[in-house]
C-alpha cells in the first residue's frame, strides 16, 4: 500500500542524547495527561517512527490528525508519526500482508471491534489494558469497552468512538409533500413512504446490492430487524431461518426504489446518493450531517433521522455500531511510545477537533467529552441536537456481527466472514440473480459453517 506521511513539528535527533529523548517523552506524558512507563525501544538513528493506519481519512479529518501529530511530536522530541490511510473494504488484505511481512503499523484506529477481537484471538495484538487505565476507565461511558473484553481477561482494543452506521435518513420536505406525517417504523411503512416520495427523478432509497462489506453489514441488520440472527449465542450458524427469508423478500422488494447503480453501491455511493438529493431516504451514519451542510445546504434544514424500521412493531430496533477501535499490533517497535500516543489521542484538545471533523459521525466514547462545552459548541451538533442524541443512544445500544446481541459470545471469525463477502453473495444471488431462496440460504449457511471451522 502506498503511504502518505504526515510530519509536522517533528524534531530530528541527530546528535541528541538518549537521556534528552527520554526526558522529552516524560514531559510529554505529563502534557498529555497520561503516565505510561517509557521503555528503551530500539530507535534507528535516534528517532522513533510510529506508523498510524486508519480508514477514516477525509480531508477535514486529515487536518485534525495533522494537528494531533504536530502536538505529540512537539512534546515528544525524537518521535515522529507517519499517517497511512487504509481502506474500509481493503484493510483485511492490507493487515494480512503487514502481519505476514512483519512490516507492522504501530497503531491502527477506526476499524470495527470484531477486527480487533479476530486479530487478538490469533495472538497478533497487544493487550490495551494499561492504555485504557492511562486514559481513565472512569471517563468512558459504562460498558464502552465491553466489546473488547477477551477470554483471557484483557482488552484487545479500546473504543475511539461509536457509530450508528445504519440510521434511516429522511427529507422532511419530501415527506410533507407526499403527505407522510411521521418517520416509518415498520417495513410496510417504509415501502409506502419510498413509493410516495419516488417522483420527479428522485428515488426512494440508496440500499447497497454490491458484492462488498456494506451490503453484508447492512443486510445482517435486516436479518435482525426481521427477528433473526446469523449465529446463535453459542455461535452455531442460524442464518437458515424464516427471518432471513423475510429479510431477503423485503430487500428484493426495495430494489425498485433504488437507483440502477445500487447493484454496485458501497458506503461512498450510498452516502452520496442521499446527500446529493438523488434519493428521498438514506442509510448511513452521522457523516450525512456534515456532508449535507457542505455539499447540499439547500436541503440541510429538512434532514433528520430515525432508527431503521423493523419488520413489525414488536421487533426491537437493531443498530449497526462497528465500535471504531484503537489497537496495537504485537511485536511493534517502540511499544512504550506507541501506547503513549494511543492514550494521547483521547486528550480533549485533540480528540474534540477530531470528532468535529465529521460531527455526529464518530460519536464520543468518553462521557467527559460528550459533556464538554467545547464538544457541544460545534454548529452542526447544535443544529442537529435531536439527531445526534438519537444516534448516540442507538449506537450505545448497537451491535455488529462480532457482537450480535449481549447474549452472544464474541465472534472471532466475524472479520473473515465480512471479508469473504458471503452475506453480500447471498443478497446478489437471491435478489439480483433470482436464485431460489431456500437452496441459496442453505448453501450460504454451509459456507458460514466452513468459515467458522477454518
Amino acid at each position: 500500500m502506498k503511504s502518505t506521511e504526515i510530519r509536522l513539528g517533528g524534531t530530528s535527533l541527530s546528535g541528541v542524547s538518549r537521556r534528552t529523548v527520554l526526558q522529552g517523552l516524560g514531559m510529554a506524558g505529563l502534557a498529555a495527561g497520561v503516565s505510561l512507563p517509557l521503555g528503551s525501544g530500539a530507535r534507528a538513528a535516534g528517532t522513533a517512527t510510529l506508523r498510524w493506519w486508519s480508514p477514516q481519512a477525509s480531508p477535514d479529518q486529515l487536518k485534525m490528525y495533522q494537528s494531533q501529530i504536530a502536538t505529540f511530536e512537539a512534546a515528544h522530541p525524537g518521535v515522529k508519526i507517519a499517517f497511512e490511510p487504509t481502506s474500509d473494504e481493503g484493510y483485511p488484505a492490507q493487515l494480512a500482508a503487514a502481519f505476514a511481512s512483519k512490516q507492522l503499523p504501530n497503531i491502527v484506529t477506526h476499524l470495527p471491534s470484531f477486527a480487533a477481537q479476530n486479530y487478538y484471538g490469533q495472538g497478533l495484538l497487544e493487550p490495551m489494558d494499561d492504555v485504557i487505565k492511562a486514559i481513565g476507565e472512569d471517563k468512558y461511558f459504562p460498558g464502552a469497552n465491553n466489546v473488547y473484553k477477551t477470554s483471557d481477561g484483557h482488552y484487545c482494543g479500546t473504543a475511539i468512538g461509536n457509530t450508528a452506521a445504519d440510521m434511516l435518513w429522511l427529507r422532511k420536505d419530501l415527506m410533507q409533500k407526499a403527505g407522510i406525517d411521521k418517520a416509518p417504523a415498520t417495513w410496510d411503512e417504509l415501502r409506502t413512504a419510498c413509493q410516495k416520495m419516488q417522483t420527479g427523478g428522485i428515488f426512494g432509497a440508496p440500499l447497497p446490492y454490491g458484492l462488498n462489506s456494506m451490503t453484508s453489514l447492512i443486510f445482517i441488520g435486516f436479518i435482525h430487524r426481521a427477528g433473526g440472527q446469523v449465529f446463535t449465542p453459542d455461535l452455531a450458524v442460524a442464518i437458515d431461518s424464516q427471518a432471513t427469508y423475510d429479510a431477503l423478500d423485503f430487500y428484493k422488494s426495495m430494489r425498485e426504489f433504488c437507483p440502477a447503480g445500487a447493484t454496485n453501491y458501497s458506503w461512498g455511493e450510498s452516502l452520496t446518493a442521499f446527500v446529493s438529493g438523488a434519493t428521498a431516504t438514506g442509510i448511513y451514519a452521522g457523516r450525512v450531517l456534515a456532508n449535507v451542510t457542505a455539499q447540499n445546504p439547500s436541503i440541510a434544514d429538512f434532514v433528520t433521522c430515525a432508527t431503521y424500521p423493523t419488520k413489525s412493531a414488536d421487533i426491537p430496533a437493531w443498530t449497526f455500531n462497528d465500535f471504531p477501535s484503537v489497537f496495537i499490533p504485537k511485536g511493534v517497535d517502540n511499544l512504550a511510545e506507541t501506547k503513549a500516543f494511543a492514550a494521547f489521542l483521547f486528550e480533549p484538545a485533540g480528540y474534540i477537533p477530531q470528532l468535529h471533523a465529521a460531527p455526529g459521525h464518530i460519536l464520543p466514547v468518553l462521557k467527559t467529552i460528550a459533556e464538554d462545552p467545547a464538544y457541544l459548541a460545534n454548529p452542526i451538533i447544535q443544529k442537529y441536537k435531536a439527531e445526534v442524541s438519537l444516534m448516540s443512544s442507538a449506537a450505545a445500544a448497537g451491535n455488529n456481527l462480532g457482537f450480535e446481541t449481549a447474549q452472544h459470545k464474541p465472534n472471532l471469525k466475524a472479520n473473515e466472514i465480512i471479508a469473504s463477502n458471503v452475506i453480500a453473495e447471498l443478497v446478489q444471488r437471491v435478489v439480483l440473480n433470482g436464485e431460489e431462496p431456500k437452496a441459496t440460504v442453505g448453501d450460504i449457511a454451509k459456507k458460514l459453517d466452513d468459515l467458522m471451522k477454518a
